[in-house]
């Protein structure tokens, strides 16, 4: 699917766009390792994921939002066990995500028990706080509320300034007032 592909990403925004069925999502899971590829190489700051895959996976925050992999932890429990996966975790940042995303009534309760847009939310937030190197971001609008998607267009408003991190974000088009670093489209 992605034969002779190649990019680099710049710090800030990127738009992933694509129709559906195009593989946006295979690509995100190819960019966090998530998927082997078959050839070529994936490099964040000289880090080698093929060299080095744990350190590489420390610098790429990714969550399938469709995983069921933490359902039985609480919301707390598995922002909790992050600072561990992710060096630059901000975790008092991580009470102000809590707040703008209207999670506080959803922390003890487990990942399974949330809907998906609130389950959505644990994963942005998550994101947004990871101080990861390359966030990688899908559909992360889908099932949210007016306000959260409001809340977290103005977190990525923020992050297009940012100098040292790429954000990419897996989208069928760039929200209105969202500048972009770049754009790799998938087609249609």
């Amino acid at each position: 699917m992605f034969a002779g592909w190649s990019a680099r990403i710049p710090p800030g925004v990127t738009l992933l766009r694509g129709g559906d069925g195009r593989g946006k999502t295979t690509l995100l899971r190819l960019l966090a390792g998530d998927l082997p590829a078959d050839a070529g190489q994936l490099q964040i700051r000289g880090i080698s994921l093929a060299d080095q895959p744990l350190a590489y996976r420390q610098q790429v925050f990714w969550a399938d939002p469709r995983s069921q992999a933490f359902d039985q932890l609480t919301a707390l429990e598995y922002f909790k066990s992050l600072p561990e996966l992710y060096p630059r975790f901000d975790s008092q940042g991580l009470a102000e995500l809590v707040r703008g995303l209207m999670l506080a009534p959803h922390l003890d309760k487990p990942l399974y028990m949330l809907s998906s847009g609130s389950k959505r939310k644990v994963w942005l937030a998550a994101a947004l706080a990871s101080g990861a190197a390359v966030t990688l971001l899908d559909e992360p609008f889908a099932a949210l509320d007016k306000a959260s998607i409001g809340f977290v267009i103005e977190r990525l408003q923020d992050a297009s300034e940012h100098t040292q991190r790429a954000w990419v974000l897996a989208h069928h088009e760039a929200p209105a007032g969202l500048p972009l670093a770049a754009t790799l489209d998938l087609g249609d």
